[in-house]
């Protein structure tokens, strides 16, 4: 399973915690990680991941990993996209033609503004597959 050849990715919430969880999936978020860091590849993540990986390793092993996974995200080759004026009306736009959640309407809309491949484990997001370009890890089950 390789994604297909591209110049930019953007990883989803789900394909960081893939790789900082040791999911399946976390090999190939490693290969990005490191083409990223050889200059190879630009890998971008939102701003609103920070927040989900937060948010979701302080409810898994408190405060604590949450802080750590924070500086984590931040010294991994990525770039996080914060918002601006054009990201606020193209996630927009994804949050008013598609029933997805705020947070993968932001990621969405930093895929489409970078013209990046998305790289996820979220089914939600193949109600988007003519609109951004998505390579899927292994789904979870149950």
């Amino acid at each position: 399973m390789k994604p297909k050849k591209t110049s930019s990715y953007v990883l989803d919430t789900s394909a960081i915690l893939a790789f900082t969880e040791g999911e399946p999936g976390v090999e190939v978020v490693r290969n990005i990680l490191r083409k990223t860091e050889s200059g190879k590849v630009r890998t971008f993540v939102s701003f609103m991941t920070f927040m989900e990986a937060f948010y979701r390793i302080w409810q898994l092993r408190g405060k604590e990993s949450a802080e750590e996974i924070f500086v984590l995200l931040a010294a991994l080759p990525m770039r996080r996209v914060d918002v601006d004026d054009d990201l606020i009306r193209l996630s927009g736009e994804i949050k008013a033609l598609y029933k997805l959640s705020l947070a993968d309407a932001w990621i969405i809309a930093t895929a489409l503004k970078e013209e990046a491949l998305l790289v996820h484990k979220d089914p939600e997001f193949e109600q988007v597959k003519g609109r951004v370009d998505l390579f899927a890890l292994p789904y979870k089950h149950g």
